[in-house]
């Protein structure tokens, strides 16, 4: 299997950036291809802006979307982006790996996914959840926060997770195609001993060594819609 970790701290010496070294020596352990892109050691550009297109479909507005396609096609992508473009393509696993901000990924990862989902690569038209142009590919999110775990969940002051980072989870890697496992939070980081960050790297050995049994999230068939994105009377949405 080939994986792709997109990694996003600032701190090289961070407990996320812990996280991600020990997934990626656990992967190889299993004799899989790890491929790591590290935002902030590789200085990637997140910011979406007309330069990243050298030669323009239309010149006069700038409709990002389009313009993607159209520098797909005819080969002028930036390099950063054709590089990270072609680490997505080959990987069969992409692993979000960063520390929660505001209730969300860093920019810095927000504009990794801006840039480098491309229309008619990853998306574009109907094609979108299961649907989707990553379709037979799986996405798993790790991230790292302050909160305790008693804080999210039914009735917990901040509400589910998994409806938190929905923007990602589903508004990104669920309308890519991909087939979204079920996210590894890490809690309370910087308040905790030692002792507990090593429990922590425990439980993600064994999230990764299990990983073909920890489930997927439910995403939206498109069977149950019509052409206008009705729902079907007798459909059901998953």
């Amino acid at each position: 299997m080939n994986v792709l970790i997109v990694h996003a701290h600032p701190e090289p010496q961070s407990f996320c950036t812990a996280m991600m070294a020990r997934m990626k020596a656990r992967f190889e352990a299993q004799g899989h291809s790890v491929e790591v892109s590290d935002l902030y050691a590789e200085q990637f550009d997140p910011v979406a802006k007309a330069a990243d297109f050298a030669e323009r479909q239309n010149p006069d507005y700038l409709v990002y979307a389009l313009e993607q396609r159209h520098a797909s096609k005819t080969g002028t992508l930036p390099a950063d982006i054709a590089r990270e473009v072609e680490r997505l393509k080959c990987a069969d696993l992409l692993v979000l790996n960063f520390p929660l901000f505001w209730f969300s990924v860093p920019a810095m990862l927000k504009g990794w996914i801006d840039r480098v989902f491309l229309s008619g690569l990853v998306y574009g038209g109907r094609n979108f959840y299961d649907r989707g142009l990553m379709k037979g590919k799986q996405a798993w999110v790790t991230f790292t926060l302050g909160g305790r775990e008693h804080m999210f969940g039914p009735g917990s002051v901040h509400g589910d997770l998994e409806g938190l980072l929905s923007p990602v989870l589903r508004g990104s890697l669920g309308y890519a195609g991909f087939e979204v496992l079920k996210p590894f939070a890490a809690y309370h980081v910087p308040y905790i001993a030692e002792e507990a960050r090593h429990a922590i790297l425990e439980d993600l050995d064994l999230a990764v060594d299990t990983l073909h049994n920890r489930g997927a999230l439910p995403m939206p068939s498109l069977d149950h819609f019509d052409a206008q994105m009705n729902p079907l009377a007798n459909g059901s949405v998953r």
